[in-house]
């Protein structure tokens, strides 16, 4: 290798490109120039960096950044996207407000608005207790079944969903106590009735003296067959739902003593446009229940009118 760098420097003759003047065992490298359009796209990116840091933030100072002589910042393109979103959203919510909550499945496209709607409030309001899909946990009821403690229409979930559950500041909270059992029957009792009403969803046998105590003491509420009462907040005993667990000694302590969940009342919290959206969420789950069809209202005027005729005529 020559011992200066530079000295050898020549014109390659099958290129006509001078050399760099390095050698190594005959070995020597051209000094190609770069590509004309490639230093011009290196002069115009400095050029496009150079107004890039005049115009939008750019250089980190203690603390903040340079605003820009255009005054962007990402937070105020959010803020603007989100203005935008929730303009093209308020058309439908307003739709959805002024909707009977019962007719919001006669168009899909605004049920499906609200079921959305809803899953968003959802996430915030209700995950800490009934869990991320709903399904609920040990005293927490599971959102995704058919089993309504009280209720599964639209209107029944909104009401719950405004009034809470043992809401004591909600004078039109809905509300149940079971009463506790301890101390009222004999160990031999208890075990009876509790073996009766495993047997009501097949999880034991049936026994006579459990099912006359269950008669006696439980029907009023849970219905003869345990088929509960939505009016009463009664639970069903006849499936295999539990919301406080199933087992033979988790039945038998609720019978001795029951336990007895609390749900706040939203209404003094959420917008009722929000509730309604929530209500549909909770109903499109799974179980939700249709409401009842509406009955004929009675013509009672037209009915006297033509009794009186008919007198008149006789």
């Amino acid at each position: 290798m020559s011992d200066k760098i530079g000295v050898n420097k020549r014109i390659d003759a099958p290129t006509g490109t001078e050399t760099v003047g390095h050698e190594w065992d005959g070995i020597e490298e051209l000094n190609t120039p770069l590509p004309r359009w490639w230093l011009w796209t290196f002069y115009a990116c400095i050029a496009w960096a150079a107004v890039y840091v005049v115009l939008y933030p750019a250089w980190p100072l203690i603390d903040k950044a340079t605003a820009g002589t255009l005054g962007w910042s990402s937070r105020g393109d959010l803020a603007k996207e989100m203005s935008a979103a929730d303009m093209a959203r308020q058309g439908m919510v307003e739709r959805i407000a002024v909707t009977d909550i019962e007719k919001l499945p006669a168009s899909p496209e605004m049920m499906q608005a609200a079921v959305a709607g809803g899953a968003a409030a959802f996430k915030i309001n209700c995950v800490q207790c009934h869990g991320a899909g709903a399904a609920g946990s040990p005293g927490y009821p599971n959102l995704n079944d058919d089993d309504w403690i009280w209720g599964g229409t639209l209107t029944e979930i909104e009401y719950t969903l405004n009034h809470g559950i043992r809401w004591t500041a909600d004078d039109a909270t809905r509300v149940n106590y079971m009463p506790a059992f301890e101390g009222m029957f004999q160990p031999a009792q208890v075990k009876a009735l509790t073996g009766h009403v495993l047997s009501l969803s097949g999880k034991a046998k049936p026994n006579a003296a459990g099912a006359q105590m269950f008669s006696e003491n439980c029907a009023a509420c849970h219905g003869a067959a345990g088929e509960g009462q939505p009016e009463m907040g009664a639970p069903a005993l006849n499936d295999a739902i539990w919301l406080f667990g199933g087992t033979e000694a988790e039945v038998t302590q609720q019978i001795l003593k029951p336990r007895h969940g609390v749900m706040p009342a939203w209404k003094d919290r959420l917008d009722p446009v929000t509730i309604k959206m929530l209500a549909a969420y909770v109903h499109s789950r799974g179980g939700g229940q249709k409401a009842a069809p509406a009955q004929p209202e009675t013509d009672v005027a037209g009915d006297v009118a033509s009794t009186a005729k008919a007198e008149n005529d006789g």
